[in-house]
């Protein structure tokens, strides 16, 4: 057989054939006197081995381990690592096919909103923050801000800060807190940093952050926080970089 009519056989592409070659996944047939390769039975058992492999969702440097253990335990192993691997694909497919069906359950009854794009425990804290923070700016921030963390925080750091949000959001009086937070750092929207009242609006919102969200004094003016506050006013920014420096103080006393 020539490579066309093995491909066809096996349904695959005579490139995918090349590259199979190129990897070393299929050894390369002897040639006839014109240069064309003469492929046997055994090799198109080979390849449509390739292909199962492939099929089942191997990578090709898998493929390639699998091939080389005559003993068949590579196989085994990949298999059962892959196993576990669509066993946890299916179920976020499951988690976000259930989230999904209650989006489209309050879209029918004309009740969605853009809370409902955030997970479901900080949509619920927003649903209890009730209509008045609807129209508070710093609270559509704050909104912006849990969205982006959801979306686009590297997995490890997003599950951390967000566990540590959702949990400061389901303690007693969050809400009341958060409402509290929300007005008096609207107040300052065209304040001065040197207002009273930013000391006030900062103890209130150290009140309400998780710890893992207060950093060294160093850190709250790099990275993502500085470009976070920038699009604060300025009364609003530094209220916040003295309740993420635990600087704010209660009292008269530094926290």
């Amino acid at each position: 057989m020539r490579i066309s009519e093995i491909a066809a056989l096996v349904g695959v592409t005579t490139r995918a054939v090349r590259h199979y070659h190129h990897l070393g996944l299929l050894p390369e047939p002897a040639r006839l006197a014109n240069g064309y390769r003469q492929y046997s039975v055994r090799d198109a058992v080979a390849l449509a081995r390739i292909r199962r492999l492939t099929e089942l969702g191997l990578g090709l440097d898998e493929v390639r381990d699998v091939i080389a253990d005559d003993a068949g335990h590579e196989l085994a192993d990949v298999l059962a690592e892959l196993d576990a691997d669509l066993a946890r694909q299916e179920a976020e497919i499951r988690a976000r096919r259930t989230r999904l069906a209650t989006l489209l359950d309050r879209a029918r009854a004309g009740r969605l909103t853009s809370d409902d794009e955030l997970s479901p425990e900080l949509a619920d804290f927003f649903a209890e923050l009730g209509p008045e923070h609807d129209d508070s700016p710093m609270a559509a921030k704050d909104r912006e801000l849990l969205a982006l963390l959801e979306t686009a925080a590297a997995p490890e750091d997003r599950d951390r800060l967000l566990a540590a949000v959702r949990a400061a959001a389901s303690a007693p009086g969050a809400a009341e807190r958060a409402r509290r937070v929300y007005a008096l750092l609207d107040e300052l929207a065209d304040a001065d940093p040197s207002d009273p009242r930013v000391e006030e609006a900062a103890r209130a919102l150290a009140e309400c952050l998780p710890p893992e969200l207060v950093k060294e004094p160093a850190a709250a003016d790099q990275g993502f926080l500085k470009a976070f506050l920038a699009d604060f006013a300025p009364a609003q920014a530094e209220a916040v970089r003295r309740a993420m420096r635990g600087t704010a103080t209660t009292e008269g006393e530094p926290r």
